[in-house]
């Protein structure tokens, strides 16, 4: 971690000083471009992190083989895909009001696994990941198209590339941290604990979206 922070400071202290920098550190001054890339980060904490927690409870807890694991997140699969598809529908609402629509969703994924424990059967988790991975597919789209008109056309490859490293910077980072907290063997006691974080996260990116003038075109 500490070289990580090391690279990163070098990175930036990089970039600030070249003449023509791989990632223009002037985009950073556009909330459009900002906002997309803190929401995106934080709510791949949250979504990938809990993918990570749920593989744990189908394998080691509920017994699944790891095929039929992966076949138990075809509900939250489905959903992403079928979010993605009808999100363009929702254009006339505006890309904020999309956004904070899909966070919805996630956040009453994400307080709907609270009760989640020991004696909670597969079934009753079905509904959490539709709203999950829902929520996930309908806000992508309008936060990628806000991001890509933050930036001059001729750099929309390095916006979108940027918003792909920060997204999963924050899946790696959903993952290390939620693992971490069932590593001791309190599984649903780090469970309960990341769900919070979770709760958190999808509610700081709302705030993100609420205060960020996001409408602009």
């Amino acid at each position: 971690m500490a070289l990580a922070l090391l690279s990163g400071a070098a990175f930036v202290r990089a970039q600030a000083r070249a003449a023509e920098p791989m990632l223009p550190l002037t985009l950073f001054r556009e909330r459009r471009f900002t906002a997309p890339i803190a929401i995106g980060s934080s709510v791949n904490v949250c979504y990938y992190g809990l993918i990570f927690l749920f593989t744990l409870l189908f394998q080691e807890h509920q017994g699944m083989s790891a095929l039929h694991a992966g076949l138990a997140f075809l509900p939250m699969t489905a959903a992403i895909l079928a979010a993605n598809l009808v999100a363009g529908r929702f254009s006339a609402l505006g890309p904020r009001r999309t956004i904070l629509l899909g966070l919805a969703a996630m956040l009453a994924g994400c307080v709907a696994l609270l009760p989640a424990g020991a004696a909670t059967a597969y079934p009753a988790l079905i509904a959490q990941q539709v709203l999950l991975g829902g929520g996930l597919g309908l806000l992508v789209p309008p936060l990628t198209g806000l991001l890509l008109s933050s930036a001059d056309p001729s750099r929309s490859g390095v916006a979108s590339g940027a918003f792909t490293a920060f997204r999963q910077a924050g899946s790696l980072l959903g993952v290390a941290l939620f693992g971490s907290l069932v590593s001791s063997g309190h599984f649903y006691s780090g469970l309960h604990t990341a769900i919070w974080i979770s709760i958190a996260a999808v509610t700081l990116s709302a705030v993100i979206a609420v205060r960020v003038s996001v409408n602009r075109t």
